[in-house]
């Protein structure tokens, strides 16, 4: 994106998307991803080629995802005033609907519709997350190894409750030994 003001996106405009970007996303962050990488693709506001590893940074930091992503972007855009904007975009649709739910939740909680509502949204949020993972294998190449780092990484935190800590340091110093190795061979 060009640096010249004028091709840069407005304070109200991020602080619109990302808040119809929070208050459309059921699920929270994983589940934002995919709304996410489609409206920065529509509007151009971040390369294609950018956004995964937009989502690997808001990964690595600590906190939120759709926040971290939501003040990445926001800085990307429009530098620290950006970054506020998108995050108070992204974070007000959940916290109104958060607030007007415990408000009146108690005496609803009960209800069967109210429950029957809740069993239906539950598989659509794991959907919506799955989708961002399914992309980022995409967009990574699908090899063997992928797959099967993929499956045992599944395997792992589902199965064996491994930390997610763990297996990322794992790879960490995999990756980094195997780049080691690699670099010593073309010498």
């Amino acid at each position: 994106m060009d640096t010249n003001s004028k091709d840069k996106p407005g304070l109200w405009q991020i602080f619109a998307v990302f808040a119809k970007i929070g208050g459309f996303t059921i699920g929270g962050g994983y589940a934002m991803i995919p709304l996410i990488e489609a409206e920065m693709r529509r509007r151009d506001w971040i390369p294609e080629e950018e956004l995964p590893d937009i989502v690997v940074l808001a990964q690595s930091a600590p906190g939120i995802l759709a926040v971290n992503m939501a003040i990445y972007t926001g800085n990307r855009l429009r530098g620290l005033k950006g970054s506020i904007a998108a995050t108070i975009g992204a974070v007000l649709p959940s916290f109104v609907a958060i607030l007007l739910i415990a408000m009146v939740f108690t005496s609803f909680k009960d209800n069967p519709v109210v429950q029957r509502i809740f069993q239906g949204v539950r598989p659509v949020a794991v959907g919506l997350i799955v989708v961002p993972a399914i992309t980022m294998a995409r967009r990574s190449g699908l090899y063997w190894w992928t797959l099967l780092l993929m499956a045992a990484t599944l395997f792992a935190v589902a199965f064996l409750k491994f930390s997610p800590v763990y297996i990322i340091l794992i790879v960490l110093v995999g990756a980094v030994a195997l780049s080691c190795v690699q670099e010593a061979r073309r010498r």
